[in-house]
């Protein structure tokens, strides 16, 4: 098993010969779904979703129905090789794939709730979460999470809590475009020292660079 992280919270899950990439948007370059043997979506927002990233890509793309909808109107013709998944409905692109929860975190109470579902990836005895921009439960043990640093939506007391709610091993941050690297500093700082204390392990990677 290989786990990339590109921009922001773009990773790119790699095993048995089969390559996934999760919310390639506007902090990702286009290289980083070379070779993809499928591109899976959380939700619209353009720090997930590009149209352009797709139209230069032949991978299928596997996504719920509120993005489908956006691809039929920016990209046409990318919707021949796109899926809709529902929550609750597991799906196999080469890695069995079980959609997670339905609505994005809360932005603000007078903004509508955009529709999320994070994505749970069975890798032979491993399995990975990517929430999206949710703070939603995998409803299951995971062994890595993919956790959300940063966000508008967030405080650094919901990243910590999340992560010790899902409980799982290892933590690889994602969703760190939004603060400076002296920000992320302390949020590393935060994380490692509420994680340590609870057995978790906590990293985040540089572009390009492999869990």
């Amino acid at each position: 098993m290989r786990i990339t992280k590109f921009g922001h919270s773009c990773v790119r899950i790699e095993h048995g010969g089969t390559s996934i990439v999760l919310d390639p948007g506007v902090f990702t370059e286009v290289s980083a779904l070379d070779g993809a043997d499928a591109v899976l979506i959380t939700h619209e927002h353009p720090d997930h979703y590009l149209p352009a990233h797709l139209l230069a890509s032949d991978a299928p793309v596997f996504t719920i129905e509120a993005v489908a909808a956006r691809i039929r109107a920016d990209a046409p013709e990318v919707l021949e090789r796109v899926t809709v998944v529902t929550p609750g409905e597991s799906f196999d692109p080469g890695i069995p794939v079980r959609p997670v929860g339905e609505l994005h975190a809360v932005i603000h109470p007078d903004y509508p709730r955009f529709f999320n579902s994070g994505y749970v990836l069975t890798l032979g005895d491993t399995k990975v979460y990517h929430p999206g921009d949710a703070l939603t439960p995998p409803g299951e043990d995971v062994d890595v999470l993919l956790l959300p640093v940063s966000a508008p939506w967030m405080r650094i007391s919901e990243a910590i809590d999340f992560a010790r709610e899902v409980g799982a091993p290892r933590n690889l941050a994602i969703h760190d475009r939004i603060y400076s690297e002296a920000g992320l500093g302390i949020v590393d700082g935060h994380l490692n020292t509420f994680l340590s204390k609870a057995g978790q392990e906590y990293v985040r990677l540089a572009d390009g660079a492999d869990l």
